[in-house]
């Protein structure tokens, strides 16, 4: 059986990456794709109760190594009882976030060591690198703003919370990111309206990955 496609979704916050991969997820079905969706931190059982761990910020006292450890054991849950299964039934998988994130927050951002985080992705990430990522790009205090209407009156999490200033420094390194590996990574306008940014997406699916047919996405901005 041909194993599937694996497609990654990274950004800043609010940049839209649920929004399109949940977009993506639906055009590809339409095409008769086995498609599912997930995201970390998350997306597997043990993945999903350090995703609150996480996110509560209840280790960020314990300093960036350690947070980079409960990625890595979270993603490696993720990727054995999720993805490397799909994968292995021919089932294309759409990530919310995935070891580009841990590259920017943890290592280019948080400063945390890089060869320790390259000894991870080669043990954890091992042959699941994604076929396709794209990188959401918008303004940081866009992209904020997104997610504090998002949010509503919910406190924020862990990375939300930082400062404007440490997100527009994960902006330029996701940016950078694109730039140094553009074989994989697309970089896309996403403070264009939803139909305008999906049509990069789905332009970059058809021409990169072989897939058929024309995209159809309502009009409003993504979130």
């Amino acid at each position: 059986m041909t194993r599937g496609r694996f497609i990654t979704f990274e950004g800043g916050e609010g940049s839209g990456k649920s929004t399109h991969a949940g977009l993506l997820a639906q055009q590809l079905k339409q095409q008769g794709i086995d498609v599912i969706q997930t995201r970390e931190p998350g997306g597997s059982p043990g993945a999903e109760i350090m995703r609150h761990i996480i996110l509560s910020g209840a280790a960020k006292h314990l300093g960036g190594d350690a947070e980079l450890l409960l990625f890595a054991a979270a993603r490696d849950d993720h990727i054995r009882n999720t993805i490397a299964p799909a994968l292995a039934a021919g089932t294309w998988v759409i990530c919310d976030r995935f070891m580009d994130s841990t590259r920017v927050y943890q290592g280019i951002v948080g400063k945390t060591n890089p060869r320790l985080i390259r000894a991870l992705e080669r043990i954890v990430v091992g042959d699941y690198v994604p076929d396709l990522t794209f990188i959401m790009d918008l303004p940081a205090d866009t992209g904020l703003a997104r997610a504090q209407r998002r949010r509503g009156n919910s406190q924020a999490d862990r990375f939300e919370a930082e400062s404007l200033q440490f997100h527009e420094m994960l902006r330029e390194a996701f940016r950078t990111l694109a730039r140094q590996d553009a074989d994989r990574c697309v970089l896309i306008d996403a403070g264009n309206p939803k139909p305008a940014v999906f049509d990069q997406i789905w332009t970059a699916v058809r021409s990169r990955l072989g897939v058929g047919g024309t995209a159809r996405v309502a009009e409003g901005a993504a979130t």
